[in-house]
């Protein structure tokens, strides 16, 4: 009988960790939260020293039941939650749920679900952490305390089903900011010169870009003063006044934390946030690697530290010498040096086990499953190797009083680029064709103008907006994904071609909390409010100073809104689609399933239908829009807007091209546009593909 238990949150783990630890211990999962604030109150008591209270979650009551037996049988009590501050304070509300209060309780945490690590963190046994617990304590109170006050508010100024949230509110602002730079963008022209010379005894000529006049840089404003420039070195001769070589090191990565992680996802994969930090739990948790059963591939997947143990730089050394040569190897570590906390002095996200290859475990993962963890796998292996090193050649052309330049670079040793190239990264080489020096004799050919106009900032992304949350010190690695959920959820934002959008609805919410709620949506309010939240952590702040020191202004600001705020009216978005009853346009409405049409006329006419959104390309069968549409399960799939009276209906994206060898209309299939016959079998990289190899 076991006489240990071992409490953790997935039941994705419990199958691996007991396989690690054998038949003297019993492993059990809580599935996440156990106790939290009750739903249909503020659950924090002001009068007395905000004081959460706390319930036992809705159908959580089995699992504790469970619990609480396999907790009679045994002697002591693991509690083996995420190494984080939110893993914390569930073993912190396990230890009341379950009453262990008497029993022999220890908290273990472990960065990987390995042999060695989980074996490891028994040794290292401790109790709960406090300081941790309670600086969830105070994020958890902090946000119901704006979720509860100010959405209520919302509700009854603009429109039911709204939200404001503490880093929620900060992040629609943050878009809210960038789309009112993009409005007040005035582009201002700018040209550029260049010019292509014959180089003596070279088939290739030679191409050299406007620097400016001997007296220094000069930029080009004008058609008018390019002119002029082309004027004046007519008939001049053009020599080589200088050349200068050098080296170049580009220092290799380092590896992911949980926001740059995202990033990359989004930027090289097309990942959602959302989808990345799901897919990275699962690598977490473990996968059925066949010889070896259920492993943890990758280590945990929330952390701000680029920090490696010893025993994985070891294992990377290793690795790195025996498979690309000891010239590889990274002469030194490199390690991320910032003022702001590390997160629970965590370990950069990076493999379990190098010599679990990616391409070698290929096909006992799921497509999306294995080019993540590939992602991570060559940015660890990248992390751990040697600089990159160019040859750089700069070449100084004179032409009168005007000067042209020439940049060129040579990969002279790949480095971590053999393993890893991010977009950063994919720089063409332009190595010089021959050898010039300054006797070389050139002679004009051509000139190339070109006309060019600044561009405003751009449209968040996903990625962008991570790596702006980041460095302004807002929210932190667990906060990023349901924070651009929950404002694509409320459609505050909609997505487009990764940009991300503000709608009506969020300009309205922003404009309400900027004028109400000033602090709240305030960037460097929030960023120090996370920097006292890590001040708890730290045990140099009590948490319930914190929370005491806000809510006395946020009552008072919510009461002052409830008063002088004037109601908003959202007017619907009109639709190009007519009301067969009464011959209205029929607008677009949001219900608890998403969009739907409805007529304008309601109460009189109360007709409804479905909204589809059109993808831009007509039915190869009649004609009329092919629109996205959803199976009963929520499976998309791509059809005629005609239904039931045109059948065409397809599960990949139609691309609009049709296939060169059987005239069928090309599906989008991956990085692919593949005729959806399959004895044709016809298909090819997608323009967008490739551009992106381009």
């Amino acid at each position: 009988m076991a006489k240990y238990l071992v409490i953790v949150e997935s039941p994705a783990k419990v199958k691996t960790i007991k396989k690690f630890l054998g038949s003297n211990y019993e492993v059990a999962a809580s599935n996440g939260h156990v106790r939290d604030l009750p739903k249909s109150t503020l659950g924090i008591d002001v009068e007395h020293d905000y004081e959460p209270k706390y319930i036992t979650i809705r159908g959580k009551g089995d699992i504790l039941a469970n619990l609480r037996k396999e907790v009679k049988k045994a002697e002591k009590i693991y509690l083996a939650t995420d190494p984080d501050r939110e893993g914390e304070a569930i073993s912190w509300h396990l230890l009341f749920a379950l009453k262990l209060e008497d029993k022999k309780v220890y908290r273990i945490t472990f960065n990987e679900i390995t042999k060695n690590a989980v074996k490891e963190s028994l040794k290292n046994a401790r109790e709960i952490d406090m300081n941790l617990v309670d600086a969830q304590q105070a994020r958890r109170v902090l946000d119901r305390m704006v979720g509860y006050r100010i959405s209520p508010l919302l509700w009854a100024k603009i429109k039911r089903g709204l939200s404001a949230g503490r880093v929620q509110s900060v992040a629609l602002r943050i878009i809210c900011d960038r789309e009112d730079e993009i409005n007040a963008f005035i582009p201002e022209e700018y040209w550029s010169l260049d010019v292509n010379l014959g180089v003596k005894g070279e088939k290739k000529p030679l191409t050299a870009r406007y620097y400016g006049t001997t007296a220094g840089k000069q930029a080009i404003t004008s058609e008018k003063q390019t002119r002029e420039i082309m004027d004046s070195l007519k008939g001049a001769g053009y020599r080589i006044s200088e050349i200068k070589k050098g080296e170049r090191v580009k220092k290799a990565p380092l590896p992911f934390t949980t926001s740059t992680l995202q990033q990359e996802a989004s930027k090289t994969l097309n990942f959602s946030t959302q989808k990345t930090m799901r897919l990275a739990q699962q690598l977490y948790e473990g996968v059925d690697i066949k010889g070896e059963g259920t492993v943890g591939l990758i280590t945990y997947l929330r952390t701000d530290s680029t920090r490696v143990s010893e025993e994985a730089e070891a294992m990377a050394r290793k690795f790195i010498g025996e498979k690309y040569g000891d010239e590889y190897q990274a002469a030194a570590v490199s390690g991320k040096k910032s003022g702001q906390k590390i997160q629970d002095a965590h370990e950069a996200i990076r493999p379990t086990d190098l010599n679990r290859i990616p391409l070698e475990i290929k096909e006992q993962l799921p497509r999306d499953l294995f080019r993540l963890y590939q992602l991570i796998w060559k940015r660890f292996t990248a992390s751990r190797m040697s600089s990159a090193r160019y040859e750089t050649t700069t070449v100084r052309i004179q032409a009168g009083e005007h000067v042209f330049t020439v940049a060129a670079s040579r990969l002279l040793f790949d480095g971590f680029m053999s393993v890893y190239v991010s977009d950063e990264d994919k720089e063409e080489e332009n190595a010089l064709s021959g050898e010039l020096s300054r006797e070389s004799e050139l002679s004009f050919i051509s000139f190339d103008p070109g006309q060019h106009f600044t561009q405003p900032p751009a449209h968040y992304t996903e990625a962008s907006l991570v790596r702006a949350l980041e460095e302004l010190g807002i929210g932190r690695p667990s906060t990023y994904a349901p924070t651009i959920t929950t404002i694509l959820g409320r459609r505050y934002v909609t997505r487009e071609n990764k940009n991300l959008y503000v709608t009506e609805l969020g300009e309205v919410v922003n404009k309400m909390m900027k004028e109400a709620f000033p602090s709240i949506v305030d960037v460097n309010f929030t960023a120090n409010m996370e920097a006292l939240l890590d001040g708890v952590e730290e045990g140099s702040v009590k948490w319930k100073t914190i929370v005491s020191n806000f809510y006395p202004d946020l009552d008072e600001a919510v009461k002052q809104a409830e008063k002088e705020l004037s109601e908003v009216k959202l007017e619907d978005e009109v639709s190009e689609e007519i009301c067969e009853l009464c011959g209205r346009n029929m607008v677009i409405k949001y219900g608890p399933h998403g969009r739907f049409l409805a007529c304008p006329g309601f109460p009189e006419c109360r007709n409804t239908k479905p909204y589809f959104e059109k993808i831009g390309v007509a039915c190869p069968q009649c004609g009329k829009d092919i629109v996205l549409k959803k199976t009963k399960k929520g499976r998309k799939y791509y059809g005629c807007i005609d239904n039931p009276n045109c059948d065409y209906m397809v599960w990949q994206k139609p691309s609009g091209e049709k296939c060169p060898r059987c005239g069928a209309m090309l599906l989008e299939k991956g990085n692919k546009l593949v005729c959806p016959d399959e004895q044709c079998g016809y298909h090819v990289l997608s323009e967008l593909s490739n551009k992106s190899q381009k």
